[in-house]
């Protein structure tokens, strides 16, 4: 059973008052009867010198000597009996027997050849009466005047006082012993509540609960350990959480070698996936030039522009690879500057004027310029090349692509629309997702490598801006957002 503190200390020094009140009363219990019987020799010899006084008055009356007798002080009634030695007795008791008894005790010790009363005219011996089955203190000796006295006093009253104090001194020890119980369990809760305390916060720090804080009430060592515990408790705190951050900086790491290997693998995969084609093809038409397969002018030069069209392919693939790369590991900064984006947007699209008239469709760019924005000109290009280029290549024959712009608060939103079949919603999502393409077969046509809205989403990102697509009535947009006030 568990014991606290408060209950061991307490029990201790209870214990230990309780041994201590009960050999106090042993010893008290003894030497109270010795005590009283040297108190009733003393009242002995009180009474011995004032009965002497007495009768060294041979002037006195037998009335005279009553009256002295009641006059004595006597504390414990001893029973005083006087004889002339020739038949005369003087006596406080009208007991006969008591009266003879003490007569004979006189004589007895008288006539007893072994008496000596040394320097002093009396002795004092204790007596048994075998037939009243109790004991005497006599003081039996001479007077000045040659009387001889006998001073009887019963033990009963010395044993009855005796008893009567060790009563007294056991119940003043039990009320001690009771308030003392009080005073020490109220003590030790004092002092061993401030160690409770801090048990409850030492199991509360344990909890990783470190609000819990000890109440300091004092300067002494319990003091002393409570702010230790509280210094204790800050210190914990302190270093748990820079292990959490350490914990979690490990952790974000770990994710990032883990997300960065896992891109490897991918990026290995698709590149590895998306080169196998052209690869194979210059190196197919490489051997056809080789083995001189058709010897006529045109058919090698048609192998020579297919060789020279795949290794285009693989070149701008390899580069948007690297670019994008560099932006997806933040190791491309972005270099914010203020520049005309309907300048750009028409740059762009008269580079693009030779594809446009292949798909005889119709681009119209409905921006009233000039219009300034806020980001990095070079990363943006690609995002509008990219934008453009896609729209290019999925509009329909004869069909439009309109650039045009929405103004925000502090912000426009640039929209490439084109008209064309729309995207399946389950796949617009997945657009951004590198090598990703949504009709594989077309995108092969024109040398796709699914990795242009791969680099949009990177650039815009590291702009920290929207970007997205959305199906149309009669077509697909996409669209991104820039700063036109960055104050």
């Amino acid at each position: 059973m568990k014991r606290s503190v408060q209950f061991k200390l307490t029990i201790v020094s209870i214990s230990f008052i309780a041994l201590i009140i009960a050999a106090s009363w042993m010893l008290y219990h003894r030497g109270s009867f010795f005590w009283f019987e040297a108190k009733a020799e003393d009242n002995l010899e009180s009474l011995y010198y004032q009965v002497d006084a007495l009768f060294a008055n041979s002037d006195w009356t037998d009335e005279e000597l009553k009256v002295g007798f009641a006059g004595l002080n006597n504390p414990d009634n001893a029973i005083i009996v006087v004889s002339d030695g020739f038949g005369k007795i003087y006596t406080t008791t009208n007991e006969k027997g008591m009266m003879f008894d003490s007569l004979n005790s006189m004589t007895k010790l008288i006539q007893n050849p072994n008496f000596h009363m040394d320097d002093k005219p009396y002795i004092i011996e204790e007596h048994q009466d075998d037939r009243m089955k109790n004991g005497y203190f006599d003081l039996i000796g001479y007077l000045s005047n040659g009387y001889m006295i006998v001073i009887r006093t019963s033990m009963d009253s010395i044993n009855s006082s005796a008893k009567f104090t060790n009563r007294i001194f056991l119940y003043f020890s039990i009320s001690i012993l009771v308030l003392a119980a009080i005073v020490i369990s109220c003590i030790s809760r004092y002092f061993t509540k401030p160690i409770h305390d801090m048990a409850v916060v030492a199991k509360r720090m344990s909890n990783l609960d470190f609000d819990a804080r000890v109440a300091v009430r004092t300067k002494d060592e319990i003091g002393e350990l409570g702010e230790s515990m509280n210094r204790l408790s800050t210190k914990l705190e302190t270093t748990i959480s820079e292990l959490k951050t350490a914990n979690n900086e490990l952790h974000h790491d770990i994710e990032n070698k883990i997300q960065i290997d896992e891109m490897r693998k991918e990026f290995l995969s698709h590149v590895s996936h998306e080169l196998k084609t052209p690869i194979a093809l210059i190196q197919g038409y490489a051997e056809g030039l080789k083995e001189s397969i058709n010897d006529d002018p045109e058919s090698q030069e048609f192998y020579c522009d297919v060789i020279i069209d795949e290794a285009n392919k693989m070149n701008n693939m390899v580069k948007k690879l690297l670019s994008l790369n560099e932006l997806e590991f933040g190791q491309s900064q972005v270099q914010v500057s203020r520049f005309d984006i309907v300048e750009l947007i028409r740059n762009i699209c008269q580079a693009s004027d030779i594809l446009i008239e292949e798909t005889e469709a119709v681009l119209e760019i409905q921006i009233q310029g000039p219009l300034y924005v806020w980001a990095d000109e070079f990363l943006i290009e690609e995002v509008v090349s990219n934008y453009i280029s896609n729209a290019i290549h999925y509009v329909t024959p004869g069909g439009r692509i309109e650039v045009r712009a929405i103004p925000l608060e502090k912000e426009v939103q640039i929209v490439v629309y084109n008209t064309g079949h729309p995207i399946p919603e389950e796949e617009l999502d997945k657009l951004w997702i590198k090598f990703y393409k949504v009709d594989k077969a077309r995108t092969r046509e024109y040398g796709g490598s699914g990795i242009g809205l791969s680099v949009v989403a990177a650039a815009m990102e590291a702009h920290d801006k929207a970007y997205g697509v959305r199906n149309v009535q009669d077509g697909v947009e996409f669209y991104f957002n820039l700063d036109t006030d960055i104050s």
